[in-house]
């Protein structure tokens, strides 16, 4: 069966960037501005606050996890307010240890924390079908996979870059898929808890070449064509239509960079009549036209 959410991680493309152990005491404050980079934690022992530009501050407490798919600003923090508002600076004891706040106290606070890139030019697009903040609460799986991730990432054994790759696979599936449910923000992991649009973003993603339509999808979900329409939506954040375009777009440009197949083919694979029309579709969306696209990747490549 097609798995909706392990494509768009596996087209994401992760790689890890670096992932540290962090001890902490008293108050202490670190600010920091990602560019749209993925971060995660998984706090240990202790509690510390966690918080996004333009949103409220959470509390991790030992046992949660928190994934940023794409972190612009991030600020974290001791529950003790610090008087000072400047940037803490962590200090490293030994590799991949770092202690922050008050080196005379006691240490109150372990976390794993860790960030890494997404490989894919097209990750703001994979990215805008997720939620914004994962937080998990009691999932011992995640803090094994982070902890097995900074493992991987100091030593230097054979086939490190691909065991970390899988590991941040698993990492990022295992987080979305525990944080899922009704609840969730709009995006992809939301609507894959929802048993009827499951079924139609499934024959999407089986199925890219068909001319599906609205009244095709709602009738795969069993439901009117007015409902699905509007709990997909909300559900996912956008219509169906604009989804099976991002993603059909996306499976072309992975096509495209990886110049396996003509641009014929790659017309045919995501559903359009022929090479002509899937180039009119391509440019309006990405900019360029596919063969510029495709000549532009491969150039990126060999540099």
């Amino acid at each position: 069966m097609v798995d909706p959410l392990a494509e768009v991680v596996l087209l994401l493309q992760p790689t890890a960037r670096f992932s540290k152990n962090v001890i902490g005491a008293g108050a202490w404050r670190v600010h920091r501005s990602d560019a749209g980079q993925p971060f995660y934690c998984a706090v240990l022992e202790g509690s510390c606050r966690l918080t996004l530009d333009g949103r409220e501050p959470l509390v991790l407490e030992a046992g949660d996890f928190a994934l940023v798919p794409a972190a612009f600003g991030v600020t974290m923090s001791s529950l003790e307010v610090p008087t000072d508002t400047a940037n803490s600076l962590p200090v490293e004891q030994s590799p991949g240890i770092f202690r922050i706040g008050d080196a005379d106290k006691p240490i109150d606070l372990r976390i794993l924390a860790g960030h890494c890139s997404f490989g894919s030019q097209d990750a703001a697009l994979l990215v805008s079908l997720l939620p914004e903040l994962v937080h998990v609460r009691g999932e011992e799986r995640l803090a094994t996979l982070v902890h097995l991730v900074g493992q991987e990432s100091r030593e230097r054994r054979p086939a490190r870059e691909l065991i970390l790759t899988r590991l941040l696979e698993v990492l990022l599936i295992e987080a979305l898929r525990s944080n899922a449910s009704a609840a969730s923000p709009p995006g992809l992991v939301r609507a894959l808890t929802d048993a009827r649009l499951a079924a139609a973003i499934r024959a999407m993603h089986g199925q890219p070449s068909r001319s599906w339509t609205v009244t095709d999808l709602a009738k795969v979900a069993a439901l009117s064509r007015t409902t699905f329409f509007e709990r997909f939506s909300r559900a996912v954040g956008m219509a169906p239509m604009a989804y099976l375009l991002a993603w059909r777009m996306a499976l072309a440009k992975d096509m495209l960079r990886r110049r396996e197949v003509a641009v014929a083919d790659v017309a045919e694979r995501v559903g359009y009549a022929s090479a002509s029309t899937f180039s009119v579709a391509f440019s309006r969306h990405v900019g360029k036209p596919p063969t510029q696209y495709a000549r532009e990747a491969e150039g990126a490549n060999e540099g």
